[in-house]
């Protein structure tokens, strides 16, 4: 099919919405004026400008033209709990964002519902962070093995390599410890992700996490996170360090309880892993422990997905994540089945309905949720938790309302400018052999570009 949008130049922002009711390879955008109207779809407004007004005529179209209509309308961003947010404090009520979302964002009635009531109760339960509190994230960007849906900067390698990426984020530690004294600047959360950050050694964590306590006052923070991830690196030694430390939330990430799922998308670890994970952790009593799930993974049926949830729940994990697999282009899969992610949206539909039932029933309320590109079905990701446990930091990342400061190979830091309500973005080198390379320069950019002015 040949697609013409006339007079608007930046087309791929519209492909984004064109890729939910086509395949790429189903569908031509032409700048040839001259295409026959029986050869072409034209989308005309007669010089309109107007972004989603565009959106809207193409989605008129593609739904008449195709059957489908994707329950979120136009929106073909990742954080449509913040447009929520953006519209209440422009209309002052929750009815009229709901209508507002329908009638002109074309979501259905349960998405609508489903981001406002998330929002109120983000509000609810986080409240606004103080003005001078911000977040930290603290990559490790190692894993044992890579996903087959894997997208991150993952690396698999030796151990002296780990060994020499730690004195080098432990110098960005330090450095960025002495600049938020210096502003008087209080963390509010930390998060330790990856990559897999358990992928260092008893004493290699208890260093990091020293590294942390000297550095970022223990006293403000609310809430302090490693990602556990992988059950295969997750020891009682390991664990026992991260209590030692304060750390009150963990996640340990099955994905999948079944043995060839894990095998087919190389995991390293099986389900009895999972289970001697889970039961060491609740040994130690950490407040929260997370566990992410999969909808949509090669081979897997609504019935593997729901004997997945139904063991996590039973196993105690207070906090969940399912998340929909999205074929990324750094992604193996993409090279193996690049349409596969519209083959699976029927299956992935019936999982996801399944987790909202079963985690409602549960007692666990979606707390937060996001989108990506490339998502089957382009549905979401959303995180339940119990007895208004929510995950602080995935909350603050999504509403981009507080400043973040990222450290390590692959971080961006992000600044945020209240009075403008602007986010300016301060990267580090993704490569971990340039970061510590050039672990200097790094510290020279949060130096110049993040700890500057904070409002």
């Amino acid at each position: 099919m040949k697609i013409k949008i006339h007079d608007y130049p930046k087309i791929q922002l519209m492909k984004e919405l064109i890729d939910e009711f086509l395949p790429p390879d189903r569908y031509e955008v032409v700048e040839d004026d001259g295409v026959r109207d029986d050869e072409c779809l034209h989308i005309n407004l007669q010089g309109s400008d107007d972004r989603d007004e565009i959106k809207r005529e193409i989605f008129r179209d593609l739904s008449a033209l195709t059957g489908k209509r994707p329950d979120w309308g136009i929106l073909t961003g990742v954080r449509p709990v913040k447009l929520a947010g953006e519209l209440y404090h422009e209309m002052g009520s929750m009815d009229l964002v709901r209508a507002r979302l329908q009638k002109e964002y074309f979501l259905t009635a349960k998405k609508a519902e489903l981001i406002t009531s998330m929002y109120e109760y983000q509000e609810k339960v986080c409240g606004e962070p103080r003005k001078n509190e911000i977040g930290i994230y603290i990559g490790i960007p190692f894993c044992p093995t890579r996903c087959l849906y894997c997208s991150f900067a993952s690396n698999q390698v030796p151990d002296e390599e780990v060994a020499r990426y730690l004195p080098a984020l432990l110098r960005e530690i330090r450095f960025c410890g002495e600049k938020m004294k210096e502003q008087n600047l209080l963390p509010e959360s930390v998060y330790i992700g990856g990559g897999t950050p358990t992928t260092l050694n008893e004493r290699q964590l208890d260093e990091l996490l020293s590294a942390c306590e000297a550095s970022f006052d223990p006293g403000s923070l609310r809430e302090f996170t490693v990602e556990a991830g992988r059950p295969d690196t997750i020891t009682g030694e390991k664990l026992d360090v991260l209590k030692q430390h304060n750390v009150n939330r963990i996640s340990i990430n099955p994905q999948s309880m079944k043995q060839e799922t894990l095998d087919r998308i190389g995991r390293s670890h099986s389900p009895e892993d999972i289970v001697r994970a889970f039961r060491m952790a609740k040994e130690r009593d950490f407040d929260v422990i997370n566990a992410d799930l999969i909808t949509g993974l090669p081979g897997e049926q609504p019935e593997d997905f729901r004997k997945t949830l139904e063991t996590v729940l039973d196993l105690g994990a207070n906090n969940i994540t399912v998340h929909t697999l999205a074929v990324k282009k750094a992604s193996r899969l993409i090279g193996i089945d690049r349409s596969y992610h519209y083959r699976v949206a029927d299956i992935v539909a019936e999982m996801l309905a399944d987790s909202r039932r079963m985690l409602e029933d549960a007692g666990f309320l979606p707390y937060y949720l996001y989108r990506q590109k490339h998502m089957a079905g382009y549905f979401e990701n959303t995180g339940y938790c119990r007895d208004d446990l929510a995950n602080l930091y995935n909350v603050r990342i999504m509403d981009e309302h507080q400043s973040i400061l990222a450290l390590g190979a692959g971080g961006i830091s992000k600044l945020y400018y209240p009075s403008m309500n602007k986010l300016v973005r301060v990267p580090n080198v993704t490569n971990y052999t340039q970061y510590i390379d050039r672990i200097d320069e790094m510290c020279r950019r949060k130096d110049e570009g993040f700890f500057i002015e904070h409002e």
